[in-house]
């Protein structure tokens, strides 16, 4: 991939860790300059001094995808920086989990304020720069909302699934401004995964169990290659699709 991506520019949201991280290195790896947003910017700043030791070049901007002008702050100062942007990605998101009777309504708001509202927002703001030279988004959907039961679950698979139908709109309606619009599924090893699995370890242990691949994927090795994968010319003809990175684990069909 080394080289797929020269001359364009990547903002990703949640990019201080995990799967933003893996996605954010895998991306500068394939030639993009990087913009990086999240809550917290020392760790925003450790990851582009990831980029830059192999050669990259990486913005870190501290952001709160929750607030409106922060986001739109965040792409003015990714175009200001890199003069264009060319692919978003939308990974950062607050995570509603627990029966539907214990969440409560902030953390719901919060879900959705971070992921679907975020991801639509950001999409937006970005459109005019994408449309320039034909650009591509990729949206952060989830495996946890395909699964059988739903207990627990239920509020983080509402926010993840509202992605998904605003990715397959966006694909529709900007695919002739030359935008490819998708998103991924991903099971990764990311801080998240790992406080999850500690926190429940039999739910986890017997989910990993159902995983045909028998093990969670790596955040950059298994999930940002593939993104910079789909964000380069060879996959020019891919959009609108929700694509599951998690070992065959979720059905789609």
């Amino acid at each position: 991939m080394n080289g797929a991506l020269d001359g364009r520019v990547g903002l990703v949201t949640g990019a201080g860790q995990g799967v933003g991280r893996g996605i954010a290195l895998a991306l500068a790896e394939a030639g993009a300059c990087v913009a990086l947003a999240g809550r917290s910017l020392p760790k925003l700043e450790a990851v582009a001094g990831e980029i830059a030791a192999r050669g990259g070049q990486a913005l870190a901007l501290a952001c709160d995808v929750k607030n409106a002008a922060a986001l739109a702050q965040t792409v003015a100062r990714t175009v200001e920086r890199f003069g264009g942007l060319h692919i978003l990605v939308n990974n950062a998101q607050e995570v509603p989990l627990g029966p539907l009777a214990r969440v409560s309504d902030a953390s719901f708001a919060a879900g959705w304020e971070s992921g679907p509202l975020a991801t639509f927002r950001l999409m937006k703001l970005a459109h005019p720069h994408l449309k320039k030279e034909g650009g591509c988004i990729v949206n952060l959907a989830s495996p946890a909302a395909r699964r059988w039961d739903m207990s627990g679950y239920g509020a983080y698979a509402a926010v993840k699934e509202a992605i998904r139908m605003l990715t397959r709109a966006a694909a529709c309606e900007w695919g002739r401004d030359g935008i490819r619009t998708n998103a991924i599924l991903p099971l990764a090893n990311s801080p998240a995964m790992d406080g999850w699995t500690q926190a429940r370890p039999q739910e986890a242990a017997a989910f990993l169990a159902t995983v045909p691949l028998a093990r969670v994927g790596d955040c950059e090795r298994d999930i940002g290659r593939f993104v910079a994968v789909l964000c380069s010319d060879d996959c020019a003809y891919v959009n609108g699709q929700s694509i599951a990175l998690d070992g065959g684990q979720a059905f789609l069909g």
